[in-house]
């Protein structure tokens, strides 16, 4: 239960304390009318609308004095659950223990925008740190009227307000409010997602005043989740469910034209549901699911295959016909002052399609009852699912309920929200509540996928070395082909394969950093999509959103100007940063790891084992991370160890940074994964990576040894978050890494073992 089903806690009896009065350790007796005069100016038994503009919809005061934070974000593994506890308890000066954060259930929270962006603390964050401080002040009031003292002479600990004069005035938030809602109306900018803010009259504490933030408190939910004493997406059930499962075209961009249903007839209870593209099964078991999909006999549509080969996507990035272009940044004149350089250096990198790889498939289990729908799944954004399924099922979107239950992980637009769509059509077309698995072929081989990109970068040198222009561009597939989310049909598989018209969008980026050159320029170009209705190859949000690519090239080319005017990377990059945090991330990284003032590469190594350095940084969204990589690299068989990793990390205020390392941690194993072993790939019909044989990942003997984290705390800046930027310059930072020990400048990713040393020969 995560609201009050008692519509008061506060029943006559309670009240009646004794000659018609409260009493509340303040040795008088507090009026009934006061009480309830009081109450009804900011409490309510009724349950206020849930609006953005309700303090309600964000916190709750229970019977017991337990704090409800009702968050519309969820946490995808970094523990954010225990950060924002910590902001409604500094905030209420409640114990940490006695807050409870309820996060991604449409019925009791609202659209915050979800795991998007690394906002869960700088957005997200910001509004319940507000949502709690108007609790805060609204109670202290309460309290004022009912002991008779004015507001700033009393004091709140542990939840309870007393007086500073005399300590046996004193009252707790749950006499006064446990079991009620609050009453009152905050100043909504109007706004839902991630931009969503709705403050109160009260401000926040100073941070010199906090206790709770900045703590570094533990998670307790891994345990539970390891032992396996915690559900899972996967373990969600209700009665006469049955099991579902989908069936993809072997060429892409296929439709069935004839589905033959008794090739299933043997399987009990087993049904086909096919309208147009879409093709699934369901039973009562799901052996039988699973069975019935692979012995359903299907005739599929006749066309040309839809992708190039493999070995020609780069030369095909290059041709494609530009469907957007965009020049983000430009100062001074950049193509008269590589006109007059001396020099002019140029390079050209590239990266490959990237799947999420979660640890399992999606699964979701929809149930339509009485014309509502309820839909556990375990996607990133509970809110915008909500809104797909009630437009996929044509109902109004109050009548649907969306349950985020923990999944195998995300990080971006992966295959949990085209499951909740398939799942929904499904159980519409049987009546029965359907649970979907999808299985490994198809999590892995159709999940919406990190784009394809090709980055060129030049410089321009004049004869005493000095850059006088700089230039890159990014040009590949768009990173919201298709949408971050489920919200529309058009989005998701299930509304593709229905033949939903499309609306495919056009979104990359540029390099996120403080180069000051006196002529710059960055642009985006975008390209259409290989296949523009439900392909595998469909690409969408991964993690840091085309940062890691971005970054790979724009901090390879930084690097190989350095080592062409024969500078070391940190002081050639200092050279030219202007922004001091920026600088101070670099510094406090090099000083960490103990970095030597030399240019790159290293000329002292000979033999089959060398290993090197290399640095690379980033900003992201206002947060600064500075990597320095060691590597040792084997000659003779391509293999590269990322030993050791160094990361000096800035997003303002930490408010917890014992989850802060390990979000880190966890960035720097992610981003070594994806720079040396992860890469997509297809033939002319489908993709071919579809399992972990065909589609490899970092395993736990090539982790880093060492991840030395530095914190740069700025208590006085607000929080910009961490969930992303911290993997955005890992491939660069090894990539340099590779140069410093070897002298070999390595333009694609993955570095895999055999790429590395077709490089090196």
């Amino acid at each position: 239960m995560t609201k009050f089903e008692h519509s008061s806690a506060f029943t006559r009896r309670s009240v009646l304390l004794g000659g018609g009065a409260l009493v509340v350790s303040i040795g008088a007796a507090v009026s009934l009318d006061t009480m309830l005069a009081l109450q009804a100016a900011y409490a309510q038994g009724a349950k206020p609308p849930l609006t953005p503009d309700q303090l309600s919809s964000y916190i709750a005061v229970n019977a017991d004095g337990s704090v409800s934070a009702f968050f519309g974000k969820m946490d995808m593994g970094h523990g954010l659950n225990v950060a924002i506890a910590q902001i409604v308890a500094e905030e209420l000066d409640v114990p940490f223990k006695r807050v409870k954060v309820f996060m991604g259930d449409t019925a009791n929270s609202v659209n915050q925008g979800g795991a998007s962006g690394s906002t869960g603390i700088q957005n997200g964050g910001k509004q319940m740190r507000m949502a709690a401080a108007e609790a805060r002040r609204v109670l202290v009031e309460m309290a004022a009227g009912l002991l008779s003292t004015p507001v700033e002479q009393l004091t709140v600990s542990d939840g309870v307000v007393s007086s500073r004069a005399d300590a046996a005035k004193r009252i707790s938030y749950e006499q006064m409010l446990g079991g009620k809602y609050f009453n009152v109306q905050l100043d909504w900018n109007k706004q839902f997602g991630n931009p969503l803010y709705a403050p109160g009259k009260a401000q926040p504490k100073k941070p010199s005043e906090h206790k709770i933030v900045g703590q570094p408190i533990k998670r307790e939910d891994v345990a539970p989740k390891v032992f396996a004493q915690e559900d899972f997406v996967t373990d969600a059930k209700v009665p006469g469910m049955v099991h579902g499962r989908m069936i993809r075209p072997a060429v892409a961009g296929t439709v069935p034209v004839k589905v033959d249903e008794s090739s299933i007839k043997d399987i009990p209870g087993a049904r086909v549901v096919w309208d147009k593209g879409f093709l699934g099964v369901v039973a009562d078991k799901e052996w039988d699911a699973i069975q019935a999909a692979q012995k359903l006999k299907v005739e599929w549509s006749q066309i040309d295959a839809p992708f190039p080969e493999q070995a020609s996507l780069y030369d095909h990035i290059r041709k494609a016909s530009v469907r957007k272009r965009s020049v983000d940044k430009e100062n001074g004149s950049v193509d008269e002052a590589f006109k007059s350089a001396a020099k002019v250096i140029e390079a050209e990198y590239e990266w490959p399609f990237q799947s999420h790889a979660s640890m399992g498939p999606a699964c979701a289990l929809v149930e339509i009852k009485d014309g509502h729908v309820t839909c556990w799944s375990g996607t990133q954004k509970s809110h915008f699912v909500q809104e797909g399924l009630a437009l996929t099922l044509d109902l109004p979107v109050e009548k649907v309920r969306v349950i985020h239950t923990t999944g195998p992980g995300s990080y971006g637009r992966n295959d949990a929200d085209d499951c909740a769509m398939d799942a929904a059509v499904l159980a519409k077309a049987v009546g029965k509540p359907v649970r979907l698995q999808y299985m490994r072929e198809q999590g892995t081989g159709w999940d919406p996928k990190g784009p394809a990109s090709i980055h060129k970068a030049r410089a321009a040198i004049d004869a005493a070395g000095k850059v006088t222009a700089y230039e890159f561009t990014s040009k590949g597939f768009s990173r919201i082909d298709v949408n971050t989310n489920g919200g529309k049909p058009h989005d998701t598989l299930a509304g593709q394969t229905l033949g939903v018209a499309l609306k495919s969008g056009d979104g990359f980026g540029v390099p996120a950093e403080s180069y000051a050159f006196d002529n710059k320029r960055m642009a985006w170009e975008t390209i259409p999509p290989l296949l523009d209705r439900s392909s595998p190859l469909r690409s969408a949000h991964l993690r840091d959103p085309v940062g890691p690519q971005i970054h790979f090239a724009s901090e390879s080319f930084i690097d190989e100007v350095a080592a062409a005017v024969n500078a070391d990377p940190i002081e050639f990059r200092l050279r030219h940063i202007k922004e001091p945090r920026d600088v101070a991330v670099i510094k406090a990284a090099a000083e960490k790891a103990k970095w030597e003032t030399r240019p790159s590469p290293r000329r002292d190594q000979s033999g089959n084992k060398v290993s090197g350095r290399g640095i690379a940084y980033a900003q992201r969204n206002g947060t600064r991370v500075a990597i320095i990589a060691e590597v040792d690299i084997d000659r003779s068989t391509g293999k590269i160890w990322a030993r050791k990793f160094t990361v000096a990390h800035d997003c303002g205020q930490i408010i917890n940074p014992d989850g802060l390392v390990k979000c880190i941690e966890g960035n720097i194993v992610q981003g070594v994964s994806r720079t040396l072993w992860e890469e997509v790939t297809f033939d002319r019909k489908s993709v071919t990576s579809i399992d972990w044989l065909t589609y490899p990942i970092l395993d736990i003997t090539e982790t880093p040894a060492e991840v030395d984290v530095v914190l740069i705390n700025h208590p006085d800046i607000a929080p910009t978050g961490a969930g992303e930027p911290s993997i955005r310059p890992v491939a660069a930072a090894i990539a340099n890494a590779i140069f410093d020990a070897t002298g070999v400048r390595i333009r694609r990713v993955p570095f895999s073992p055999d790429r590395v040393k077709s490089a090196l020969s």
